[in-house]
């Protein structure tokens, strides 16, 4: 077969044309079919099988987190309910509208203990904060080193939480040392109180 064969060619009697050709127009019409199926079918699938794939991706990191986090949930209930015994616990060490009297007794019978000389003793106003009050003391010692450190220890061995702040040390007039400081006591709020558990 040569080119001027393919001029004599009828496109109405494809049967009759030399295998050859008849080869090559099925091979073209197949490419075409294959190409219009890939550009109007499967190029769209791999784009959805793409996104598929990140998302399975996605949703496997996010179980396997889950499932990390569930293998863990008896330590955890078990690590929760110890907070909450820890924080039932510390609550219990902030005394109640009834009590702060006496603690701010035993504050200055501990001072007096240690032997220091109170030259002010003044609660201030109380604090508010989300579930208790803060209730600052002014106060003002007059001893010696040894005095101060027993008071402060003291102060840190009672039963209710109280913290110590701003503490200057200063020599004064009769040659004893004068002791300022701030001490903090925390008093736990009720409810109606507009304390928030």
């Amino acid at each position: 077969m040569n080119l001027s064969d393919l001029n004599e060619l009828d496109i109405n009697n494809i049967a009759g044309w030399p295998l050859p050709a008849r080869i090559f127009v099925v091979a073209v019409v197949f490419v075409g079919v294959l190409g219009l199926g890939y550009w109007l079918d499967i190029k769209d699938q791999r784009i959805n099988l793409e996104k598929v794939e990140a998302k399975e991706t996605e949703l496997r990191q996010t179980f396997e987190a889950k499932a990390k986090k569930a293998a863990n949930l008896a330590a955890y209930e078990q690590q929760l309910e110890e907070m909450k015994e820890s924080f039932g616990a510390m609550l219990r060490q902030l005394p109640n509208k009834t009590e702060v009297a006496e603690l701010l007794v035993d504050i200055s019978q501990t001072g007096l203990a240690s032997g220091l000389e109170f030259e002010l003793f003044k609660p201030q106003a109380e604090v508010p904060k989300e579930f208790y009050a803060e209730l600052p003391i002014s106060i003002r010692v007059k001893g010696d080193y040894h005095e101060f450190g027993n008071f402060i220890s003291g102060v840190a061995a009672l039963p209710r939480i109280v913290t110590v702040h701003d503490v200057n040390v200063a020599p004064n007039t009769d040659g004893e040392l004068t002791m300022d400081l701030l001490a903090k006591t925390y008093r736990y709020m009720e409810d109606d109180e507009g304390g928030a558990k």
